[in-house]
């Protein structure tokens, strides 16, 4: 049984950017666009906003889908492709440069041949569609990084590099819809690999760029400015959470997804992958999520080696999860397993977990975050609050049982 996410009511939305649908020039659908309540791709988070997609076309978004399904699963065509072995690009400590202002037209131009548009069919319920979002160019072989949303579930994908006019068919070597990424492969070779970020270089403050295919307008990628406006937020979907993510107010929209959010040494720090809006209740301004090296980095090596065949599973702990509504810090236990790792280790209900391995919980999130990122057999440290003393326990994962009914 997986840890319960909060009831309805108890937490406001979070969304990824759904893919645009391409469209004629004059019939462009605003952000505003309504949509309609079963095509929407809702990420539950607590906290004082609510997000709904940024969709260029309501149909396109509701043929998304939820997270749904395995960890890692691969999409299954008859073209052969071969998973590209090349090592990352990774950029070293930092330097003077990142202690300047940007400099927006130099490192777009520098990012530009790394990154691609993304493109896929999509059908759902007897309706087709094409999305389109953003990659970014890992390997001189052609292997590229985008959102697992902008290509799930897609019949087809196609990528067009820097520089063309034609896409070439993409192979989705993996996919990962709780962490929000997906490795594609095309076969070309002499791209320009992105350098990616030290995930230590990168402090509040700091000024980036995001780079992508907003709204899927005519000609190059969107540049927007902004800061790292908060780093390790923690966003709930349906079925998961996204953890350790860069807080941004670059500018992002439908298109963005699976772009870079860049800093002045040119170096991607994140992947963009969410926004948050206002309704008539509640205000949200510039508020934007990237997933940070901290998580891309570790996950890109879960999917090569998905791609060549191995399996994944995550770590199993025990427990329903709730969130605190005293404004404090941390995930109280709500409900415990039978015979689970969390019953075995002596953690009970009405404990409130505080800590997983050294980092701060500050809600359900953060503890389903911390556990889906480790496999069965993992130990992981847990730190509880129990009435206003902590304690702490070693917690040895084991599979997920499978589920009844």
């Amino acid at each position: 049984m997986p840890p319960m996410l909060p009831p309805p009511g108890h937490a406001d939305p979070f969304v990824p950017m759904p893919p645009p649908a391409r469209h004629p020039a004059d019939s462009i659908v605003l952000p505003e666009a309504k949509l309609p309540s079963r095509w929407k791709r809702p990420i539950k988070h607590t906290g004082v906003v609510w997000v709904m997609a940024i969709a260029a076309a309501a149909w396109c978004a509701g043929m998304l889908g939820v997270y749904v399904g395995a960890r890692l699963q691969t999409n299954e065509t008859s073209t052969a492709y071969r998973s590209s072995t090349q090592p990352v690009v990774i950029g070293g400590p930092r330097d003077e440069l990142l202690e300047q202002r940007l400099d927006v037209a130099g490192v777009n131009a520098a990012l530009a041949p790394s990154v691609v548009a993304v493109s896929s069919d999509i059908g759902s319920n007897g309706l087709t569609g094409e999305g389109v979002g953003t990659g970014v160019v890992l390997t001189e072989d052609g292997q590229i990084l985008t959102n697992a949303h902008v290509v799930e579930d897609a019949s087809e994908v196609r990528v067009r590099l820097f520089g063309e006019l034609d896409p070439r068919p993409a192979k989705v070597l993996a996919i990962d819809p709780s962490n929000d990424l997906a490795l594609l492969q095309v076969e070309v070779t002499g791209l320009s690999p992105a350098t990616l970020a030290d995930p230590s270089t990168v402090r509040v403050g700091d000024e980036v760029v995001a780079i992508g295919f907003a709204l899927d307008l005519d000609g190059e990628p969107s540049v927007t400015l902004g800061i790292v406006s908060a780093l390790n937020r923690t966003i709930l979907t349906e079925i998961g959470a996204l953890d350790g993510l860069i807080q941004t107010d670059a500018a992002i929209s439908s298109g963005n997804s699976g772009g870079p959010l860049v800093n002045a040494a040119g170096q991607v720090v994140g992947i963009n992958t969410a926004v948050a809006r206002g309704d008539s209740e509640t205000a949200a301004s510039n508020i934007g999520f990237a997933i940070s090296m901290n998580q891309v980095l570790p996950e890109l090596e879960i999917l090569r080696a998905q791609a060549n065949g191995e399996e994944f599973a995550s770590g199993f702990l025990g427990v329903q999860l709730g969130e605190r509504s005293d404004g404090g810090a941390g995930a109280p236990v709500t409900e415990i397993v039978p015979a689970s790792p969390a019953e075995d280790a002596g953690i009970e209900t009405g404990d409130i977990v505080i800590a997983i391995d050294g980092q701060d919980i500050y809600g359900s999130g953060g503890v389903i975050g911390a556990i889906r990122d480790n496999k069965p057999g993992d130990q992981v440290t847990v730190v509880i609050e129990r009435d206003g003393e902590e304690k702490t326990f070693e917690v040895i994962l084991t599979d997920r049982p499978p589920q009844e009914g």
